[in-house]
């Protein structure tokens, strides 16, 4: 089973948190719903999660629900463990590359943070 984890900022801000507290109640319930499968699936289907070309290893995890599309970013720290950096709703067809320099660069900042808390 995998482990996630939502980033914070170094002042404790939490972005995932933040969007997912913003969502209309059913959509909350569709993206937790494909995050406990992505938790706990051997092998995560790519609707629901996917690996970004063109990106410093930042995975998707996506959750549509009727004309709303929410994705969360994010990166595998360890292989049961996946930190979702940002999130956010999908307007386009491709994942807008200011969202994806958002997760490489959260990325960076906690591994730099991880190197130096141990």
């Amino acid at each position: 089973m995998r482990r996630i984890l939502f980033y914070r900022t170094e002042s404790g801000f939490c972005p995932v948190q933040e969007f997912l507290e913003s969502l209309p109640n059913r959509v909350a319930q569709k993206v937790v719903w494909v995050l406990k499968l992505v938790r706990e699936l051997d092998r995560v289907p790519t609707s629901y999660l996917k690996k970004l070309r063109d990106s410093g290893d930042i995975w998707e995890v996506r959750a549509d629900v009727g004309n709303t599309a929410c994705r969360l970013l994010g990166f595998v720290e360890e292989e049961e463990l996946i930190v979702l950096t940002n999130a956010f709703r999908k307007r386009s067809q491709k994942t807008p590359m200011k969202e994806i320099g958002v997760a490489e660069q959260r990325k960076a900042d906690y591994a730099s943070r991880r190197k130096h808390h141990g």
